[in-house]
């Protein structure tokens, strides 16, 4: 008699689209579909086990099992062992930093009401960063990481073109810097818009900068939060500016990001104005459900019509993806990039890992969202300390460790990783915690990507050729 065979319900997810039966395989993220003796082995090993294979054999009526436990074996989905789960990231000496992003002005000349910024000043008392800690903060990307062959520079704020002569300065040291050691430097920018002008337009173009607008939807969702220090709404400068902006930008597709905030819900009007009208390559939308001002927090009920939205909006997508158009809807579509690149994600986000934020002082922080914020910095560029690697290394240790949370066994554990730090920060004052509050809403959502793969790879796979690759890419 064999050995007794487990089935390790923590690497494997099933997920029925259409009639067929899928297999979404947890530790590499990947889609399978299951042959009927495959189901039948999941099946009885689920009902009886643990079983050896020739038990299992004869209890599915004499059926050959040997292939299909090869396969579920080779996944790990079966096992002669007790189920575990997959093995944790381990922190290396030296952090694979691949991009910063540089505050370059706590200064804006907006004053959105839900702006999560703790270190946010007016216009005229911004503090802007210097040439100098800018300089420092590539030397320490380079440093810390000399091996990489493509790196990326980010300008915020702030509204970041408040320091435009910065960024024409770090750019031009950066270009420099990076192609005397044959590396590629990428730059892009969060920007209000309000600032832009052809001049600028015409800059950022010829440097290749990926460009994202903060723009809320149609004037009347927009104006409820985008206001001026005066007070007033900024749509029509906004929009005036997009226009200028999307006639002539040509070397990156431009796209916007979309704060959903308390009363504000409608997902399918937002991206119909934002796509249709003003002409956005992608649009973006992130919920509020955590800011320090709990009435921005969208209600428990509104969150679940957000998801609802999206999936109503991810439908549209898939039904143009058959006929092979995007209508870049940038949520689904980047959970459709990491199903298909089989992405394992043992951290949330690149934030203190492959990504670190420096302040307009030189500190290093976790991510752009922790500048100002009351969490200690990891280091300073601009103190002599650099980057501390081992209280970075102790910080992400302490995310990794899955113990005690549900994550460990969760099916969306790769895709989620416990969610945004920041988020985590402001709701628990622990940027190590899991986000709990949206749990099986985030399950729904990635289990109705899982069946959008499978729809547009049974019927359109070139889409993935055409949209998914080239967008990475770039």
């Amino acid at each position: 008699m064999g050995m007794a065979l487990n089935l390790n319900e923590n690497n494997f997810h099933q997920v029925e689209v259409e009639g067929r039966q899928l297999l979404f395989h947890i530790p590499s993220s990947s889609l399978f579909e299951a042959d009927e003796t495959l189901e039948r082995v999941i099946t009885g090993l689920r009902q009886w086990g643990p079983l050896s294979a020739e038990e299992l054999g004869a209890r599915l009526g004499g059926v050959s099992v040997t292939e299909a436990l090869a396969d579920l074996d080779s996944l790990g989905i079966v096992s002669g062992t007790a189920a575990t789960t997959a093995g944790r990231l381990s922190i290396p000496d030296k952090l694979p930093l691949t991009t910063v992003v540089l505050n370059v002005n706590t200064g804006c000349n907006l004053s959105c009401t839900y702006c999560y910024k703790e270190d946010l000043a007016t216009p005229t008392a911004g503090e802007k960063m210097q040439l100098q800690t800018a300089i420092d903060s590539l030397e320490m990307l380079l440093a810390q990481s000399p091996e990489q062959p493509r790196y990326n520079v980010v300008f915020f704020g702030g509204e970041p073109l408040s320091n435009l002569p910065l960024i024409r300065e770090v750019v031009d040291f950066a270009e420099q810097r990076f192609r005397a050691l044959g590396k590629r430097v990428d730059f892009s920018l969060t920007t209000n818009a309000t600032m832009l002008n052809a001049k600028t337009i015409e800059y950022l173009d010829s440097h290749c900068f990926g460009i994202a607008v903060s723009i809320d939807g149609p004037k009347a969702i927009h104006d409820r939060n985008r206001i001026t220090v005066g007070g007033q709404g900024t749509y029509e400068t906004v929009a005036r500016k997009v226009d200028l902006l999307l006639s002539s930008y040509r070397s990156r597709p431009v796209g916007a990001r979309v704060t959903l905030t308390r009363g504000i819900t409608d997902i399918e009007l937002i991206w119909d104005h934002l796509f249709n009208e003003l002409g956005f390559a992608e649009v973006g939308f992130a919920p509020v459900t955590a800011g320090d001002m709990d009435s921005f927090n969208l209600a428990e009920e509104e969150l679940v019509a957000v998801f609802a939205g999206m999936k109503r909006l991810g439908e549209r997508y898939v039904e143009e993806a058959l006929q092979h158009r995007n209508i870049g809807f940038s949520n689904l579509h980047q959970l459709l990039t990491d199903i298909h690149e089989g992405t394992k994600k043992a951290l949330p986000c690149g934030a203190g890992y492959s990504m670190v934020a420096v302040d307009k002082d030189g500190g290093v922080n976790l991510c752009h969202r922790f500048t100002g914020s009351e969490l200690p910095t990891f280091g300073s560029v601009s103190d002599g300390r650099g980057l501390d690697v081992a209280a970075l290394g102790e910080f992400l240790s302490h995310r990794l460790d899955r113990s005690n949370t549900g994550c460990n066994t969760c099916h969306i554990r790769n895709l989620c990783s416990g969610g945004c730090y920041h988020e985590s920060y402001q709701r628990y004052n622990d940027p190590a915690h899991p986000v709990y509050h949206y749990c099986e809403l985030m399950r729904d959502w990635v289990d109705f990507g899982v069946g959008a793969y499978a729809r547009i790879a049974a019927a359109n796979p070139r889409f993935f050729t055409d949209y998914i690759t080239p967008r990475r890419a770039s």
